[in-house]
């Protein structure tokens, strides 16, 4: 069994980081690609395929453990968290990136591997669709930052209202424009 595994949000200011693996179906999915070459429409499309046809797991690392380990750490445990809820022994891992977690199993990192390996662009899908919907109900539950929009990264929007409204429970602390506002 091969598994793709693949992370959303690294990058943003706030909101967990999350991973997804899937063991793709035999039939494969047609329209595969990196998650953030698809139209968000055609992303839920592909995600409910794969859901409903493949084996797939998310794991995920709370903004606390991003702050306590850091976040390629985090990236690195919600990857392994995944590849773990699918409660198999995986023939190969294969990950997009350069880095990989330290596994018992093999392991390839794929720089670029969600736009060549089909079983990484699923992951990407999963692991995309999931955090934007963790962030859109977040939105709900502090609203202003427009995170529904900006899913936590720096935009122009959010880094404003991080100034007005100051960081909220789900803001990375130690992210440096985050540690900025709090010293303020």
């Amino acid at each position: 069994m091969i598994v793709g595994v693949d992370e959303a949000g690294r990058g943003p200011l706030a909101g967990p980081v999350v991973a997804a693996a899937v063991v793709l179906c035999e039939e494969g999915i047609a329209g595969l690609d990196d998650s953030k070459k698809l139209s968000p429409k055609m992303r839920a499309s592909l995600e409910e395929q794969i859901k409903a046809k493949c084996r797939w797991a998310v794991g995920l690392c709370s903004v606390e453990e991003i702050d306590r380990i850091n976040i390629l750490q985090a990236t690195m445990l919600a990857m392994t968290r995944a590849v773990e809820a699918l409660a198999i022994t995986p023939a190969l891992v294969m990950v997009d990136g350069n880095r990989l977690p330290k596994w018992s199993y093999r392991a390839q990192a794929v720089i670029g591997g969600d736009a060549i390996h089909p079983c990484i662009s699923a992951a990407s899908i999963i692991a995309k669709e999931h955090r934007d919907r963790l962030m859109v109900e977040a939105d709900r539950q502090f609203p202003g930052y427009g995170w529904a929009s900006n899913k936590g990264y720096g935009a122009a929007t959010h880094m404003e209202a991080l100034r007005r409204l100051g960081p909220t429970p789900l803001h990375r602390k130690s992210f440096a424009p985050v540690a900025q506002m709090i010293l303020v």
